[in-house]
């Protein structure tokens, strides 16, 4: 069936390039609903899936590295030039005209119009003289239209609505297939949108145009209007990660019969298939089961089992019986199977709600399984949604990432993956058999759109049907970013959440405290932290209370925190700064971005040694003899994995190598001792002593070295971020303070780096260890730790 596989996924929208166009110097930059010629290009190359690379072949130097890869593709097919060989313009007006010839050339057709076409035209006096061959081949192939009073307007200015409408036009006839009639196929899809459904940061309080389900809709109605036969799939992480998702579970839940505003959102946009996420498990199987009742869709998931009964808990496939039009306007009944899976690591992050309720099986096996099924019931092409990460060649069971191995299973026509909140075909350039140019896998086309509705996941195929029999001819997989310069959304998103929108904006601005001076995570990895420090002893309050009157009531407490928003992936803006003065809701998100639960784990002072060193594994080793700058920051250690362990004190020597590999907590240093002069009450920790450790139930579920080991894990039901909302209602205000209970060991000699925003320069108080040095890139700077 998956013809992709045996003679490679080549590209059948070939263009045709005639020539080069320059365009004069314009005089100004477009106005705001004017498409501009870096728009118009983008577009287009998105359009027609071009090839693209990473830009660096382009001479302009006012391209951005975001738009060099569409504007590199467009001139490498002959479409259009710069003004000169260093300037493109991408900001400048761009004319009818000039549009018309761009999507002339860019058509699939060879065929020459007479130049009596132009007669038709009142104006055809204003067309350039050197550009009428072009207009007349437009015009013949009806992508050219004029208006009512029977002018072409060829100098007038492109609107955008104009743009989308041309670009309809050209894509319907490119997809007209020479070898006779086929079938243009779309598969669009989402990822980890978590709760994000209007375009607006609850965290700081504000509408933003960067992602958000409403923007996401506008690419969807778009992506729509392109292709006649078109599918929609969500890949799950949907119903938590914002105040909103937050406010549907403790402010005012989920009821029997209701539908859970995420699911509201994908009905408004006619989704066809869902499939779950690990957050999807969050909140318990109850509160699932409600949200699926609410879908106007097939919700699935293969690879989870009922414990009890050994079959599966939710829907594992479904066969949709897809009406589509072919090249010549004949109806066909296409059979699409789907799978869904889900990273079986919902068992460590949701064991609370989990354990002895479902197991879970390996995501890439689970496929193989059911895919004999679906094809035996008469799919005619197969499609994988699996909220797995990406993965590379090597398979542990149940691992995962492990989209790698599922696109390598013969049948799978195309794989909606997420998890990573990344992007494919963009990041993992260095996986094997990766091809990003064509968005495939193993020859497999795939999409991972980012995350937050930032993008949409496009799988664009050409099909022919020979006697009832259907073939994949080609396969590609891109994505699209979200109009960030522009403020439309999506009505229909926004009618069907806009209620829910509003209560959560109250819920967030209600305020529970005052701090006297600002709370910020900017220097979380490096140095102790006032933002965690509020956290741990909300939590430690928290837990106080409940173990009163339980056999751990004699044992001491301690309480382990992180720098949940330190930068990273999710760029630069992406810290706690909590200003003094009132501290409301929104505040507590921000402070601690996740819903997960209070937990305590019960250990030794040996396990919660181990337990450091695991979070230790945030810095790079330092070498003393080196002169140049060491950076100390280890990108592949996610913040939210450096805990802090407060109620007892140490010190880091990162002149040490990790004991524990970041990913997966394994063993790789043994004799490796990174924490030094660790104690409790002043005094050297006992390594048998008993403790509990309060932490959230993420890391109580979880396979962190030291609470692996833990004798005994208790699990709350209140969230961390409820804990802080009630520590603050008992004190009158915030003193922000940091008791400096770890530090990081100078190191004679090496000169330590790191990066943080350039937002932290203004925080670093009267620490003499850190010096601010200059600006890096994209709002971080760089810093020394002496």
């Amino acid at each position: 069936m998956n013809v992709l596989k045996r003679i490679g996924c080549g590209l059948l929208v070939m263009l045709l390039a005639v020539g080069s166009l320059a365009f004069p110097q314009s005089a100004s930059a477009a106005k705001s609903n004017e498409a501009t010629r870096g728009e118009f290009i983008q577009k287009v190359v998105q359009a027609l899936n071009l090839s693209t690379s990473d830009g660096s072949t382009i001479t302009f130097k006012d391209v951005d590295k975001q738009l060099a890869p569409y504007v590199e593709a467009a001139v490498k097919a002959g479409l259009v030039q710069g003004r000169s060989s260093t300037v493109f313009d991408p900001n400048g007006s761009l004319t009818r005209e000039q549009a018309f010839v761009i999507s002339a050339r860019a058509a699939k057709s060879n065929k020459t119009y007479p130049m009596n076409l132009l007669n038709r035209f009142k104006d055809k006096k204003d067309f350039g003289a050197t550009l009428r061959p072009e207009m007349a081949k437009s015009i013949g192939l009806g992508l050219m239209k004029g208006y009512s009073d029977g002018t072409a307007k060829p100098k007038r200015a492109v609107m955008k609505n104009e743009m989308r409408a041309m670009i309809t036009r050209l894509v319907k006839i490119s997809q007209q297939h020479p070898d006779g009639t086929t079938v243009a196929l779309r598969i669009m899809g989402t990822t980890d949108i978590h709760t994000n459904l209007m375009n607006y940061d609850y965290y700081q309080d504000k509408e933003i145009q960067d992602y958000g389900l409403a923007k996401t809709g506008v690419l969807i109605d778009e992506a729509r209007a392109e292709v006649e036969n078109t599918l929609l799939f969500d890949n799950g992480d949907l119903i938590q990660g914002t105040p909103l998702g937050s406010y549907k579970v403790k402010e005012k839940p989920l009821q029997k019969g209701e539908v859970h505003p995420s699911v509201a959102g994908l009905n408004a946009l006619k989704y066809d298939v869902m499939s779950l996420g690990n957050h999807e498990f969050n909140f318990g199987l109850d509160y699932l089961d409600n949200v699926i009742e609410g879908a106007e869709f097939p919700v699935l998931n293969a690879n989870v089992y009922d414990a009890k009964t050994g079959k599966n808990r939710f829907t594992p496939y479904v066969i949709l019986d897809k009406q589509v039009m072919d090249s010549m306007g004949k109806k066909h009944t296409l059979k699409v199977g789907v799978i869904g899976v889900v990273a079986p690591g919902i068992l460590r992050w949701d064991g609370s709600h989990l354990k002895g309720k479902v197991t879970v099986e390996d995501a890439s096996d689970t496929v193989e399984k059911f895919m004999p099924q679906v094809q035996k019931e008469g799919a005619d092409v197969v499609f994988v949604i699996a909220h797995s990460g990406i993965g590379d060649e090597n398979h542990d069971k149940d691992e995962d990432d492990v989209t790698w191995q599922i696109s390598a299973i013969d049948g799978v026509d195309g794989i909606l993956t997420g998890h990573n909140h990344a992007l494919f075909p963009g990041d993992f350039k260095d996986v094997k058999n990766v091809n990003s140019e064509e968005g495939t896998l193993n020859g497999t086309p795939v999409v991972m759109p980012n995350r937050f509705g930032s993008h949409l996941g496009l799988l664009d195929y050409q099909l022919k049907v020979t006697d009832g029999k259907w073939t994949v001819l080609s396969g590609k997989g891109s994505v699209r970013e979200v109009h960030k310069d522009s403020e439309e959304v999506n009505q229909a998103v926004v009618d069907a959440v806009k209620e829910v929108h509003k209560a959560t904006l109250d819920y967030i601005r209600t305020p529970v405290s005052k701090t006297t001076a600002p709370l910020t995570s900017y220097f979380g990895l490096i140095r102790d932290d006032s933002s965690i420090q509020i956290l741990t002893e909300a939590q430690k309050h928290y837990v106080e209370d409940k173990i009163k009157d339980t056999e751990y009531n004699n044992l001491p407490i301690l309480s382990a925190g992180s720098p949940l928003k330190f930068g990273g992936r999710y760029g630069s803006d992406y810290y706690t700064n909590i200003p003094a003065g009132d501290v409301s809701i929104k505040n507590m998100a921000d402070l601690y971005v996740y819903d997960n639960t209070v937990a305590a784990v019960v250990l030794t002072g040996n396990d919660i040694k181990e337990w450091l060193e695991m979070s230790a594994g945030a810095f790079n080793q330092v070498d003393p003899l080196k002169i140049e700058e060491q950076d100390i920051v280890n990108e592949n250690h996610r913040s939210y994995n450096f805990d802090v362990i407060d109620g007892l004190t140490y010190e880091i020597d990162i002149t040490q190598p990790a004991k524990y590999d970041s990913k997966e907590g394994k063993l790789i240093n043994e004799t490796a001792n990174r924490i030094k002069n660790l104690k409790y009450n002043d005094e050297p920790i006992d390594a048998t002593q008993e403790f509990v450790v309060v932490t959230n139930n993420y890391r109580g579920s979880g396979n962190f070295p030291g609470v692996r080991d833990a004798k005994e894990v208790i699990f709350y039901q209140d969230e961390n971020r409820e804990a802080v909302i009630d520590y603050l209602e008992t004190i009158d205000q915030i003193e922000p303070y940091v008791d400096n209970n770890w530090s990081i060991q100078p190191v004679e000699g090496a000169t330590m780096i790191f990066n943080t925003s350039i937002k932290g320069k203004e925080h670093i108080g009267n620490d003499s260890r850190i010096i601010y040095i200059a600006p890096s890139e994209e709002g971080y700077a760089k810093y020394q730790l002496k």
